[in-house]
């Protein structure tokens, strides 16, 4: 378990963290969850399933193989361990997985709605659109596959349809970052539409020039 243990607190410090600060949906609630990937190893570290943030330990959370196999750990992972395993299979650039319930982002997820790049400097981090996976009831094969389709776009940030929102990085940090910039271009491009005025995207050639520094 030892080896494990960096990775485990890094996640607990996040999870609170991200909880005290109401990105998933409440501060009292469990339907966020979070993981990193194992360096050099086929296997990632994950939240448990329903077990109230404040009282995670580092014996609670759970190690998992990439055939889906609970290799450490007191609880039951995530129910959405198999969302985050599709995002380790298919992009070897993903060394953590976020997904959360925050507010803003979760409008334009029940809006079915994408949001398109509206700051180049959120862009370069996130990618040049925040999509919306399709529908898929929570923990299911179906959500694990949907995900998969658009994860070739290679952006970092993701709405699911009528859940909430699914966020990567390269690193921990990153990743929670990321949740950070999201929710204020989720909050800006709602106020946005609210006016009834044009939305201004950045110009496409901003947005090709964001891409080719991101693959950089």
């Amino acid at each position: 378990m030892g080896s494990y243990n960096t990775y485990k607190t890094q996640l607990i410090e996040c999870t609170l963290a991200l909880s005290e600060g109401g990105f998933f949906g409440g501060k009292k609630g469990t339907g966020g969850n979070l993981s990193m990937r194992v360096e050099g190893e086929e296997k990632f570290v994950i939240t448990p399933s329903s077990f109230p943030y404040n009282q995670l330990t580092p014996e609670k959370m759970c190690v998992m193989d990439f055939d889906g196999n609970q290799l450490e750990g007191d609880l039951k992972p995530s129910v959405e361990s198999g969302m985050h395993l599709i995002a380790y299979k298919n992009r070897p650039d993903v060394n953590a997985v976020i997904h959360t319930h925050q507010i803003y982002a979760s409008m334009f997820a029940v809006l079915n709605m994408p949001i398109p790049p509206l700051f180049d400097e959120v862009t370069l981090h996130i990618g040049h659109i925040v999509d919306v996976i399709p529908y898929g009831l929570s923990g299911s094969e179906e959500l694990a596959a949907n995900t998969a389709k658009l994860l070739e776009n290679t952006c970092h940030c993701y709405l699911i349809q009528n859940h909430g929102a699914l966020t990567l990085g390269p690193t921990l940090d990153q990743a929670w970052m990321n949740v950070e910039f999201l929710e204020k271009t989720a909050k800006v491009y709602q106020g946005a539409l609210a006016t009834g005025n044009k939305v201004n995207q950045i110009p496409d050639d901003i947005i090709e020039l964001m891409k080719a520094l991101r693959k950089g």
